[in-house]
């Protein structure tokens, strides 16, 4: 009987030295841990797949048109969550309130900007816990009722959770796209290359 032979091992591929910004920062509302515990580190790994990687394999139109789209999307975001938060900090000034409550459990956000619109969603996520800051305030001074806080708690969380499932699939589409003409592989090994992917999937980035 013939021996097989062996075959020799692929090289291993050279991670990709990338520019990040680490900056940390101390979330207080549990809607906002929840945000980026659900959604904060699948985003990035997207984010980072149109800003940079579907570059690399010369997709330039199109990630022109989808990074065009997702800062839209982000910027209305954030102009909806300023206008609500003016609203209650009004609210609050209007019954004399000035307190501000401590939370009990408060986490260290490492967020790590591998790609400008990272740090356009990291701010959002920042802001959505600023506008649950006022609304608690005003729930525990009994100006807004309770069924109103939670409904709006959820509301708000989820509007940031949604944004985030459409930039993800937005990128899972133009990395199908790049796969149908033949670059499906590039981009594949990019991501891994980046070592985001491991990144998110074992580092919870709260501390």
């Amino acid at each position: 009987m013939s021996e097989s032979i062996p075959q020799p091992k692929p090289a291993p591929r050279r991670a990709i030295s990338r520019p990040i910004f680490e900056r940390t920062f101390s979330i207080n509302s549990e809607q906002a841990i929840r945000v980026i515990r659900n959604s904060y580190h699948r985003l990035m790994v997207s984010l980072y797949a149109i800003d940079v990687i579907l570059r690399i394999i010369g997709r330039e139109e199109t990630v022109d048109e989808i990074e065009s789209l997702v800062s839209q999307m982000i910027a209305e975001c954030a102009e909806q969550l300023q206008q609500e938060k003016l609203r209650l900090e009004n609210l609050k000034a209007d019954n004399g309130i000035s307190e501000t409550p401590t939370y009990t459990h408060p986490r260290e956000f490492v967020a790590k900007i591998a790609s400008p619109q990272i740090a356009q969603f990291v701010e959002l996520i920042r802001l959505l816990d600023q506008l649950m800051i006022v609304m608690d305030t005003l729930w525990l001074c009994q100006v807004i009722s309770n069924k109103h806080c939670i409904e709006a708690r959820l509301q708000w969380q989820q509007r940031l959770q949604r944004l985030a499932n459409k930039i993800v699939t937005m990128e899972r589409h133009a990395h199908q796209a790049a796969y149908e003409q033949g670059h499906g592989e590039e981009v594949r090994l990019a991501k891994q290359e980046s070592g985001l992917e491991v990144e998110s999937a074992s580092n919870t980035q709260l501390d």
